[in-house]
């Protein structure tokens, strides 16, 4: 059974009869559906009655429902409102801009507007590189969608959308120090996204390409890092392949294999499964260890409905057509599709000591539970907050781009990517610091089955993912402004953490 989890947290206003024994009731009750009860306050005696503010987290809307009813069975309690704490989050949105400069006097204001800007203006105009030093430029990125493939959930608009870039601006500021803001463009136009783009640029020194449906992602990619002298990164693409390289690397080595040997089944082949097919082999996954599947089946050679992209995985076996043909003695399954279509039979018949990356969110292809029903051997990673091994996109956008900005860099190319990988993965290695370990509430984490990829609230993401990304941007020549002293740049990273 799933978990629950914070995304769906409820408060509840609640007044119940005053007695000594009233809350522990409440609390009782909530445990025993299955809620985690993870706050409850007394704010209010009168008289006979008690308010109660009580906080639980559930497993799903209708585990809310649930909770709520058994609470208004006990005699005497009344219900007067039910919140839902991730909704009360948006509310207002999760952004807003801030002042470097208060403006108190006329003074003030003569240099941060008219009449001092127009020199500012004009020094830019004069000398445009200049832009970076005096403006936003050279620490903004801009996360343009255009809301056609949100999450799990589809095609649902750029309206709908806008909750995910701004929760991806508020990770860009309080993991990397990027200041981000969401660009929601209400066309699907591949020209149009190009060319609006491209006429926003000179305000941002790189663009997060974000839930961008394929085969339209992978031009609009290509086009604007050919067109654009700034780092372009489609992030469901290239984050997630990058992350989940970086755990693949360390579960086989958990699981006594090697990358070069094992067998891949990839079921999906939007843009992160595209992505993460080119990113494995570029760490030596052999071609012909590696399926693929989309909706119709395995990707094969002999179809003739293969896009260009698909077509560049497609295997020329013909003995393997379903997933349950596929994952027969696979080393791997990497899942990048829909939830529950993984089952616990094709588990079983998984090679020893499986590795499976269940990605689909919010529902994975196979729950964490049923996968180690199936087998105990199972080295196991979700999307998902609530158990071992997240593979998140957190860990790596942030500082890619960080080293990427930092650098003046025109690019983010293979060598920063495979830079990225190797900083996350060699990080896991390490020994975990006693902040972490407080974050999640544990006495012990160490390499091994239930830990081979980084926390996201690692605070040493930021010094060593940024490091890596910035030195391969200087030795493959895409960094306009090259680092010299390496302490004194870690040093500034630091003071970024201490800032959080």
């Amino acid at each position: 059974m799933v978990q629950p989890s914070p995304s769906y947290t409820v408060a509840l206003y609640l007044e119940v009869p005053a007695s000594q024994k009233a809350v522990a009731r409440l609390v009782d009750t909530a445990t025993a559906t299955g809620a985690i009860v993870t706050g409850v306050d007394v704010a209010d005696a009168d008289g006979d009655k008690l308010t109660v503010n009580l906080t639980a987290d559930t497993r799903d809307s209708k585990h809310r429902n649930e909770l709520v009813a058994k609470l208004e069975e006990i005699d005497g309690v009344v219900v007067r409102n039910v919140g839902d704490s991730t909704f009360l989050t948006h509310v207002g949105g999760k952004i807003e801009i801030a002042s470097k400069y208060p403006i108190h006097n006329r003074r003030d204001l003569a240099r941060v507007y008219t009449p001092g800007v127009a020199r500012v203006c004009k020094a830019i105009y004069d000398t445009p590189s200049k832009a970076r030093k005096l403006t936003i430029k050279r620490n903004t990125v801009a996360v343009v969608t255009d809301g056609t493939a949100v999450l799990g959930l589809g095609d649902i608009g750029p309206a709908a959308a806008m909750p995910v870039m701004e929760g991806k601006a508020v990770l860009f500021k309080q993991f990397g120090g990027v200041d981000a803001w969401p660009v929601a463009l209400d066309t699907k136009d591949p020209d149009e996204i190009v060319a609006i783009v491209k006429a926003l640029a000179p305000a941002y020194g790189g663009i997060n390409l974000e839930d961008i449906k394929a085969p339209e992602c992978f031009e609009i990619e290509t086009r604007l890092k050919e067109e654009l002298d700034i780092p372009v990164m489609h992030d469901d693409q290239h984050g997630t392949a990058i992350i989940s390289c970086a755990g693949l690397l360390n579960a086989c080595e958990v699981a006594g294999k090697r990358i070069e040997d094992v067998k891949v089944v990839i079921n999906g082949a939007g843009a992160a499964a595209i992505s993460c097919a080119r990113l494995y082999l570029a760490f030596g996954l052999q071609q012909r260890n590696l399926i693929m599947l989309d909706s119709k089946g395995v990707i094969s050679t002999d179809r003739t409905d293969l896009n260009a992209q698909k077509r560049e995985f497609a295997t020329e076996r013909t003995d393997v057509r379903t997933l349950a043909e596929a994952v027969q003695g696979a080393d791997v399954f990497v899942g990048l599709s829909k939830g529950n279509i993984l089952s616990q039979d094709m588990v079983r018949i998984m090679a020893e000591r499986p590795i499976i990356f269940a990605l689909a969110n919010p529902i994975p292809e196979i729950s964490y539970e049923d996968a180690r029903e199936a087998r105990a051997d199972v080295i196991m990673s979700t999307g998902r907050t609530d158990y071992p091994n997240q593979i998140n996109n957190v860990l790596g956008f942030p500082y890619i781009f960080r080293g990427a900005l930092d650098t003046a860099s025109s690019a983010i190319n293979e060598p920063m990517k495979q830079a990225a990988v190797r900083a996350i993965a060699d990080l896991a290695r390490q020994e975990v610091p006693a902040v972490v370990k407080e974050a999640y509430g544990v006495d012990h984490l160490e390499f091994g089955a239930d830990y081979f990829i980084p926390k996201p609230v690692d605070p040493r993401l930021v010094v060593e993912v940024s490091c890596a990304v910035a030195k391969a941007a200087i030795e493959s020549g895409v960094a306009r402004k090259p680092i010299t002293d390496w302490d004194a740049y870690r040093t500034q990273l630091e003071a970024r953490i201490a800032k959080k």
